[in-house]
């Protein structure tokens, strides 16, 4: 699938930005962990595509931000399901 660990990020870094995507979805859409997709985006990407990492990082900041309320909105969600049976 990927030649090179650099090929690997960047195409991370590529999906990432085309589809506003989470980490935890880059992951399930390569097959690979998130740790892996964390670890190639902010070790590698940075010295192989500056221009990519900082849309990478805007994404990834804006994840971070809206992280709590993805959180609470699952957890809302979770109970409304449990109230209802």
């Amino acid at each position: 699938m990927f030649r090179t660990d650099k090929e690997r990020a960047v195409q991370f870094g590529e999906y990432m930005v085309s589809r506003k995507a989470t980490v935890r979805a880059t992951a399930a859409a390569f097959g690979v962990s998130k740790s892996t997709v964390h670890k190639d985006l902010t070790e590698q990407l940075p010295d192989i595509s500056p221009r990519l990492y900082k849309s990478v990082r805007k994404i990834l900041e804006e994840n971070k931000e809206q992280r709590h309320i993805r959180g609470g909105l699952a957890t809302k969600h979770k109970y409304e399901l449990a109230k209802n049976k």
